[in-house]
């Protein structure tokens, strides 16, 4: 990078993205980027679920954000979707392809995907 020109060019290429995170919008998905979220795989978890709302063009309405330890270190990846006016749903054991599915039929179809929620069966296992 050498001019002011280059880094504008850069921060223009990179407002999507950041915006997503930045929102104070009524869906906020909370990804665990703890030590123990970021060594089971969180990274492209959060990076899936960015690229899945911007691509779904739902920028303007779904915040993605990072945050700490959520404490349920044994089911991490974990993501935590909180919708205005109803519960919260927590999401275990993720992979980007995961987070692809719950962008599509949570965020955008509205309707939660009950296999990957901390209450399934197979969420222990």
């Amino acid at each position: 990078m050498k001019t002011l020109a280059e880094l504008a060019a850069i921060r223009d290429k990179m407002k999507d993205k950041v915006a997503i995170r930045e929102g104070s919008d009524t869906t906020r998905i909370v990804v665990g980027m703890a030590t123990c979220g970021i060594a089971a795989g969180a990274r492209p978890v959060l990076s899936a679920f960015v690229e899945g709302v911007n691509n779904a063009g739902l920028a303007e309405k779904v915040t993605v954000t990072q945050t700490g330890c959520i404490g349920i270190c044994q089911f991490e990846p974990v993501a935590e979707v909180f919708e205005e006016g109803k519960e919260k749903v927590t999401y275990v054991k993720l992979n980007a392809e995961k987070a692809q599915r719950i962008v599509e039929e949570h965020i955008k179809g509205g309707k939660v995907v009950t296999e990957y929620t901390i209450g399934a069966d197979n969420a222990a296992k």
